[in-house]
Formats: structure tokens, C-alpha cells, sequence
């Protein structure tokens, strides 16, 4: 990180962000967090209010994800609602701005457009690096919820994206029987070279013989008519953001265990998601030079 960042302004955010500032402060850079009133005190940390860690911080950042759907910072440790007033957006206009789901913040505070603002989440490494965590934590879900081992067990990951990738790797390590479900030809025939059973997506029409399914694709696959034909004892763990991929009234209905596990990396491994935001934001502040 250049030497121009003297003090780093975080705002809000859960676990990640005490790790964050944490691993900052270790590097010997200040840190001021914002949005964490709910907390006495965090070691070395500075704890202010969040005018003041907009004020005094040389770049900020935002947790993931930024805003809630009201508009206001994602800020768990703040004691109420956090918006930014006209006031604070002006002491951050002209500074780099950190962010995730960017849209978002920049829908709730337009004034921000003109602002230097960079999706540290939108980025392919921070996306891979992340997949490891969600991976983890889909396991850790599964070992929770699942009677059985992993080892021994028959599992199908749904989607050969970067998180479908990882898991079904780190399952078959595991000792599972691992199946893969893939539209694209390419992916079906790596899925094949990689030692995995492969399924095509589009051509899945009964779940059976399956005791843990993950589903990582952000489509709606697990349909109420898909369900009618799953083992009624297979757990389903939804991965896949917003709006899921899993028909969940017709689950509850069908009495069928389905989960969904969103967040994973700040609920099962924040030290390290902490680790992969410190890495992509220093990143960025040497692609632009600032």
C-alpha cells in the first residue's frame, strides 16, 4: 500500500472488517472504524463515530455487502441505521472509496458517481479466492446438518463455476462420491477428465440416490417439479446468491431439508475473507497508481 494511505476509514461491516483492521494495524497503518459503536473497544483499534473515520481516513471502505436494501451502511456493531448525510458524502467525494455490490451504494448516495469508487467484489481474483471460504463453509454446513460423514457419501454440486469448482474438489478429498451438473460441453468434459460423474443441468429431472446436493447456480434449478422427484432424506445447501436456486416453500412443503447458507466466508472464516479484501484493495491502489 503507498505511503500517500496513512490512515485507513472503515465503515461498518461484521467480523471481516475487525480482522481487516486488525491485519492493517499490523502492517503499521492507522486504522479508524466507523459504524462500531456497539463495541467498547478493539484492542488497538480506534472506534469513533462515523463522521470522523470519513473525515480522517485517506481511503475508505465498506463491507460486503455496502448497503442494506434501505439505503443505509451494512454496519451489524452499529447500535442503529447508518445513512450517510450530504455532509459526510462530501468528505469522501474525492477520495478512493472501496465497495462492494456498487450499484447499490451508488443508487442509495448518487453523489458518489463522480467519486473514485472500485467493487473490490466484482473482481475475478478477489471471486476465486473467495470460493475457497464458501467452500469451506458449505462443508462445515453440511457436516452440521448431515447424520452421515462425508466420507462415503453421494453428493452432487450443481454449476462448475469458480465455488462449484473448488467444492467438488475438496468433497472428493473428503471421500465423497462426487457428481457435477453442468450446461456447457467444455465444463461437462473437464468435469469427466477430473475424475467426477457429470450431469448435464438442463437434463436434470429426479435428484435420487443423492444425500447432500450443493447448488452454486443463481438460477431457480430445484423447481417444486425437480423436488417431487428427490430422495426425501437428501439435504440441499443453496450457495447461489440472490434470488437462490432453490424452491424452498415447496421444499418445506415436500419435507425436504433445504438450507440456505449465503455470507458463508464472514460467518466460517472472517480472519481469512479479511485477508482476501486486505490483498484486492492494495491491489487496486497499485493498478491506479494512487
Amino acid at each position: 500500500m503507498t505511503d500517500r494511505v496513512k490512515t485507513i476509514g472503515i465503515i461498518g461491516g461484521d467480523k471481516r472488517q475487525l480482522y481487516l483492521a486488525d491485519s492493517f494495524i499490523k502492517d503499521g497503518r492507522r486504522v479508524i472504524l466507523g459504524g462500531f459503536d456497539a463495541l467498547k473497544s478493539v484492542g488497538e483499534i480506534a472506534i469513533t463515530d462515523v463522521k470522523s473515520a470519513l473525515s480522517y481516513g485517506d481511503i475508505i471502505i465498506f463491507p460486503l455487502p455496502s448497503v442494506r436494501s434501505d439505503g443505509s451502511v451494512n454496519a451489524p456493531f452499529s447500535q442503529g441505521n447508518i445513512y450517510l448525510s450530504d455532509e459526510e458524502i462530501e468528505l469522501i467525494r474525492t477520495k478512493p472509496i472501496f465497495a462492494s455490490f456498487t450499484e447499490k451504494l451508488l443508487r442509495a448516495y448518487p453523489k458518489l458517481k463522480s467519486s473514485p469508487v472500485f467493487d473490490y467484489a466484482s473482481r475475478e481474483d478477489f471471486a476465486i479466492l473467495n470460493a475457497v471460504p464458501t467452500a469451506e463453509g458449505a462443508i462445515e454446513c453440511a457436516m452440521c446438518a448431515y447424520e452421515g460423514t462425508i466420507a462415503g457419501s453421494r453428493s452432487l454440486v450443481a454449476g462448475f463455476g469458480r465455488i462449484g469448482k473448488i467444492l467438488a474438489s475438496k468433497l472428493k478429498a473428503l471421500g465423497s462420491s462426487v457428481t457435477v451438473s453442468a450446461r456447457k460441453f467444455e465444463d461437462l468434459a473437464y468435469i469427466n477428465a477430473l475424475g467426477y460423474k457429470a450431469e448435464n443441468t438442463a437434463e436434470l429431472k429426479k435428484l435420487s440416490g443423492y444425500d447432500l446436493v450443493f447448488n452454486t447456480i443463481p438460477a431457480l434449478i430445484f423447481d417444486e417439479a425437480l423436488l417431487k422427484n428427490t430422495d426425501r432424506d437428501t439435504l440441499i445447501i443453496d450457495l447461489a446468491s440472490a434470488p437462490g436456486g432453490v424452491d424452498f416453500e415447496a421444499a418445506r412443503s415436500l419435507k425436504i431439508d433445504a438450507q440456505r447458507a449465503l455470507s458463508l466466508p464472514g460467518k466460517c472464516a472472517p480472519k481469512t475473507a479479511a485477508e482476501i479484501i486486505k490483498q484486492t484493495v492494495t491491489l487496486i491502489l497499485k493498478e491506479v497508481n494512487w
